[in-house]
């Protein structure tokens, strides 16, 4: 099973980048979990949608090889960060040629703040309803105050945050096998 990660980050040391990284460890036999970065992805712009540059269509190539996505983001303004949103935008372009379509989505995320990332993954679930994404629902992993559960040296020093990172790349796993099962 192919699941491809995406960081709403573009911040090298990322916590949410750092997470994606558990997640590949924590994997099960038989997935693997390969992280694509979104730098490089131009802003969606409609008058280019119908000849995408190179790097568009590799991003939409990687999504439709993959039985599931999982996505691990900040939140930035009590919003979904601006290159996740504008990378789900171009994927689902040109109208009629959405690749998200029907796809299996795990969520995470991370962040300094209390809240962790709730409200941009509701936000998320939201626009994914349109999409025809298929969310896993549970577990939630909204991860508050991160920075007190990496090391200096950007470890992950907190076995509960890896725990539940498993959980969910578990649950993930578990539906596409459910979804593949009913086809």
């Amino acid at each position: 099973m192919k699941i491809m990660a995406i960081c709403g980050s573009l911040r090298k040391d990322s916590y949410n980048r750092a997470l994606l990284k558990i997640a590949q460890e924590v994997a099960p036999k038989g997935v693997t979990i390969e992280i694509v970065e979104l730098a490089g992805i131009p802003v969606f712009n409609q008058d280019e949608e119908e000849s995408p540059p190179k790097a568009v269509k590799d991003f939409k190539n990687k999504i439709k090889k993959a039985d599931a996505i999982l996505i691990s983001t900040p939140e930035y303004n009590y919003s979904i960060p601006g290159p996740l949103m504008n990378a789900i935008d171009t994927a689902s372009r040109p109208y009629g040629e959405n690749v998200w379509d029907g796809k299996v989505v795990g969520l995470m995320g991370a962040s300094m703040g209390m809240q962790g990332t709730s409200r941009a993954q509701l936000q998320l679930r939201q626009a994914f309803v349109y999409l025809n994404i298929h969310t896993l629902n549970k577990p939630e992993v909204m991860i508050g105050v991160v920075h007190e559960k990496f090391d200096k040296n950007g470890r992950l020093i907190d076995p509960k945050t890896k725990a539940k990172v498993a959980e969910l790349v578990e649950a993930l796993v578990d539906l596409v096998k459910e979804k593949q099962g009913s086809d």
